[in-house]
């Protein structure tokens, strides 16, 4: 498969279309705009800088529309970028930088102290400011456009397989992996979500996710350039703001659980016209019923869906003539993928029973930055990809993802799924957000702790959470503890850290 400039083809087939929205300033560049800073900053890298095919350069800042010029002028001149999470500690970014080794470093202002750490622990070359001036001794983005001499680069024909960039997991289960992300996973990506809520031209997407997350370059960012449409990008997530551009301009919009909890706990979502988007879908979690429900209620249809960095992302996605008759399904693996669940032997388990996903398609990763035996972990030789995640398939093909194998505990010889209790709590008018895990206990081995952040204005106390379980569940899976605390702890896609409150809360 070969891949070509999108978006040089864009800028000729449409060059005066709005393409990207600064969410918070509301500037615009159109696709010709887009595609000639793109251009300039392409070669900007490779006479300035010398990057060759396959160098890395990374990024560390906050959501811009300089993001996905970087992106898309790293395609041109052959580079590789590498975002990185700037919700990370400097110890942390340090690992990532001494992994994967970046010939250059563009950082946000905002992350200046960061970086000057950074400089004494690493071997990069050189470094760029999203600034109109710098440093001494640092490029500064603007003035480096400026300096340009054209014409604008253009990317040269590439293999699809090429190598776009490097998105690093969370690391919540130990060091980070380098996820190789190619250009042809990004186009099958659009084939499993653009095509499925009808992507076009005409939409206006909201942007929410980071960039250093495979959501926030590709649901629905890269899928809208595809097609061209507009983006609008909101440098981080706030309720408020979000709702006032869903209500002015999107018309598409993808979230996180998190997302639409907290809009819908914000005071002014009663009263925001939301009338205007319509296609809505959510991922990275899942979605508590009573969720769905409250939007449902305003006659917003959540489309929930399902995917990984390792499958670019998008794998599963419901029909919204199904979101609500199938709560809490992540619906039919879509045109370009395939899936099996499968018991701890790897043989396929019959329909309505639980085991371990797995995928396959041209939008699973082809493994791991410098992690051979890693790759050869998750990704069998006949592509079928591990998930990590429990699943089941109803009778009418519908998938549920259950919990990640990692977070399931086993009490009294019976399998728990923490997402299971977790929906159950958040049925109960007086929690806000919940989270459960697995404790040891000398009886059972392990048993539940519900960690609960109660709404404003309520109370409630132990025994009423764990009652109102008992009601609903089945004994072995009912918390026998809760802990309440002001706020769970989240990573920046907004998925709640079970590490960290396993080790905060396990005696």
């Amino acid at each position: 498969m070969y891949t070509f400039d999108w978006l040089a083809k864009r800028a000729d087939l449409a060059p005066d279309k709005v393409a990207l929205v600064d969410g918070a300033t509301g500037a615009e560049f159109t696709y010709a705009q887009f595609n000639e800073r793109a251009g300039l900053f392409a070669r900007f890298l490779q006479e300035e800088w010398r990057i060759e095919p396959g160098d890395r350069v990374a990024i560390l800042a906050h959501n811009c529309l300089a993001y996905f010029e970087i992106l898309y002028g790293c395609a041109k001149a052959g580079a590789i970028l590498v975002p990185l999470n700037w919700r990370l500690a400097v110890p942390e970014l340090t690992f990532i930088m001494n992994d994967c080794t970046p010939r250059g470093l563009i950082y946000d202002p905002a992350f200046a102290s960061q970086v000057q750490e950074l400089r004494s622990t690493v071997a990069t070359a050189h470094y760029m400011a999203l600034a109109e001036d710098a440093p001494a001794g640092v490029a500064a983005y603007e003035e480096a456009l400026a300096a340009m001499p054209g014409p604008p680069l253009i990317m040269p024909a590439r293999d699809g397989s090429d190598i776009w960039n490097i998105l690093y997991t969370s690391g919540t289960t130990g060091r980070p992996k380098g996820v190789l992300q190619t250009f042809e996973m990004a186009v099958h990506n659009y084939l499993n979500i653009g095509i499925p809520i009808a992507l076009t031209a005409a939409d206006t997407t909201l942007n929410v996710l980071p960039f250093f997350h495979t959501g926030g370059l590709n649901l629905y960012t890269n899928p809208t350039i595809l097609v061209g449409g507009t983006a609008i990008i909101q440098s981080t997530f706030d309720p408020a703001q979000t709702l006032q551009l869903l209500s002015e301009r999107a018309t598409v919009f993808f979230g996180v659980p998190a997302h639409y909890l907290f809009m819908s706990q914000h005071p002014s979502f009663e009263q925001t016209d939301l009338s205007g988007v319509r296609s809505w879908a959510c991922g990275g979690a899942p979605m508590p019923v009573n969720i769905l429900e409250t939007y449902a209620q305003r006659g917003i249809i959540i489309q929930q869906g399902f995917g990984m960095t390792e499958t670019g992302p998008t794998v599963f996605l419901i029909d919204k003539e199904n979101a609500i008759r199938k709560g809490g399904s992540v619906g039919k693996p879509q045109i370009s993928v395939e899936v099996r669940i499968v018991d701890r032997a790897g043989n396929d388990v019959a329909p309505g029973e639980m085991g371990e996903l797995l995928v396959r398609g041209s939008g699973v990763t082809p493994g791991y930055w410098q992690l051979p035996d890693i790759t050869r972990e998750t990704i069998e030789p006949d592509g079928w990809l591990h998930s990590g995640d429990v699943a089941r398939c109803d009778e009418d093909g519908y998938y549920y993802i259950v919990d990640r194998w990692k977070d399931m505990y086993i009490s009294g010889g019976e399998n728990v799924y923490p997402a299971e209790v977790e929906n159950v709590l958040y049925a109960h008018p007086a929690v806000a957000e919940a989270a459960v895990i697995g404790i040891p206990d000398e009886k059972w081995g392990e048993i539940g702790k519900a960690i609960i952040v109660v709404k404003p204005g309520t109370e409630v106390s132990e025994r009423e959470i764990i009652d109102f379980c008992a009601a609903r569940l089945a004994r072995y899976k009912l918390p026998r503890s809760v802990a309440f605390i002001d706020q769970l702890p989240r990573n920046a896609a907004g998925k709640v850290l079970k590490r960290v409150l396993r080790d905060q809360f396990t005696p």
